[in-house]
């Protein structure tokens, strides 16, 4: 007999599905199975093509030009102690991969992109300024509507100074 009590009072909370008396129509289900639907496009192209990390994770992938321990690492650096003298610790460790393009490894999937000469436009004027302005100067700035509040509520004058009392 204890087993069939109901523990809820009357009168029962009712939710958008217990009003009405029907629940709302959920999402169809797929016509196929998901092994079968996987072997259709788009999802077939996920799978048929393998990407150079995924070859590179397999257990029989095998790189003969990767070095095997610290000491190869260091022996195909770039680094040529008779030539670049007391170099930093990470620009001893260059790679020839890292360095240049001639490595012959691939290592992105995609192909060589030819680099794009810019050309120079001759309407686009280039200056330079012939010595290093202050960066507190404010002679050039551009004008605007704002006040010339700074640092801390101090108030200062449009040309720089400080307003005094």
């Amino acid at each position: 007999m204890g087993g069939t009590r109901d523990p809820f009072p009357f009168p029962k909370p009712e939710n958008d599905y217990t009003l009405s008396g029907r629940k709302q129509c959920q999402k169809q289900t797929f016509d196929k199975p998901t092994h079968l639907a996987q072997n259709e496009k788009p999802w077939s192209r996920l799978n048929d093509l393998a990407t150079l990390a995924s070859i590179r994770r397999n257990v029989l992938y095998h790189d003969p030009q990767a070095p095997n321990d610290s000491l190869d690492f260091h022996l195909k650096s770039t680094y040529d102690h008779h030539k670049e003298f007391l170099r930093s610790k990470n620009e001893t460790l260059y790679q020839m991969e890292t360095v240049t393009d001639d490595h012959g490894r691939t290592l992105k999937n995609r192909g060589q992109n030819e680099a794009t000469v810019c050309e120079k436009d001759p309407s686009v004027k280039v200056w330079m300024s012939s010595q290093k302005s202050s960066i507190y100067s404010i002679e050039g700035t551009i004008e605007s509507h704002h006040n010339a509040s700074t640092n801390r509520g101090y108030s200062r004058k449009h040309d720089g100074g400080f307003y005094s009392t």
